[in-house]
């Protein structure tokens, strides 16, 4: 009974002076996990913000394409009543105002391609959002323990 007690006490102290390195042990992985976890958080952080300011320089682009725009709009108005004969100024070459109306057309048909790009851009932006959201949905969902789940 003695030996047997005296083992179990001498177990029990390997036991003791086992714990305390395997503490420091399980405290340095936490600690590396942790900066793991800080690092991850700030490039998903990083990353959020370059598409941020993506979004913002699309949607400035949008918006002074759409100026741009309408102002080829109100001078294609102005120069098809000039073709027609519907204004009072004459004094333009009919040849000339169709070399204007056809450089007017292709701006236009530049500027619906332009903004064609940058609709596919923002949609991409969107989508991106999309999938980080659902990834982190689901990295939520598989960090519930089993029992839970």
């Amino acid at each position: 009974r003695k030996q047997a007690t005296e083992y179990s006490t001498s177990s029990s102290d390997d036991e003791f002076e086992a714990k305390p390195s395997l503490t420091h042990k399980a405290k340095r992985a936490l600690r590396r996990r942790r900066k793991l976890e800080k690092e991850t958080k700030q490039l998903i952080k990083q990353e959020e913000l370059k598409r941020l300011h993506k979004a913002q320089a699309v949607q400035r682009q949008l918006e002074e394409l759409e100026e741009r725009q309408r102002a080829l709009e109100i001078f294609g108005v102005k120069l098809e009543r000039e073709l027609r004969g519907e204004s009072d100024s004459g004094t333009k070459d009919e040849t000339q105002m169709l070399h204007e109306w056809f450089e007017l057309v292709v701006e236009k048909n530049k500027l619906m391609r332009y903004e064609s790009e940058l609709l596919i851009i923002a949609q991409e932006l969107e989508l991106e959002d999309h999938q980080r959201r659902l990834e982190q949905k689901l990295r939520e969902k598989m960090a519930i323990d089993g029992k839970s789940k």
